[in-house]
């Protein structure tokens, strides 16, 4: 690789909203917390491909995109490394269940929120809830 190029990895994050809640993943890796379920983009995947793929990965469920939400790109926004991660909000059904690199799943909502969440997931999820408010 040519070091004269570093470029930001590309990730997707999606919010799936069910039984009036948005699911959160504990992940297994550091960093530690809860966060929007997710992942790097493959080489050739398309990002609604891949959000599909991560959410089902991650949670067990076939989900259903809405929207594409917002992209967020703050060089910090991940201590391992800078990536980029654009978000959707899709839909689901059926009982989540932790898979791939989750150690716990739950459905959250505005009121119960863990403490410890990952990544700037506080922020994507605080302008969720606003962007639902309006």
């Amino acid at each position: 690789m040519n070091s004269k190029y570093k470029n930001p990895l590309l990730t997707v994050d999606i919010i799936i909203e069910i039984n009036d809640g948005i699911i959160l993943i504990e992940r297994k890796n550091p960093p530690c917390g809860w966060a929007l379920p997710g992942g790097f983009v493959d080489y050739g995947e398309s990002l609604e491909t891949a959000a599909v793929r991560e959410a089902k990965e991650e949670t067990s469920l076939d989900i259903t995109l809405l929207e594409q939400f917002h992209t967020y790109s703050s060089p910090d926004r991940d201590p391992r490394h800078h990536s980029v991660t654009t978000v959707y909000i899709a839909k689901a059904s059926g009982i989540p269940k932790a898979e791939d690199d989750a150690k716990n799943i739950d459905i959250f909502k505005k009121e119960s929120l863990p403490v410890s969440i990952a990544f700037d997931h506080a922020k994507i999820i605080n302008d969720y809830f606003s962007y639902k408010k309006k």
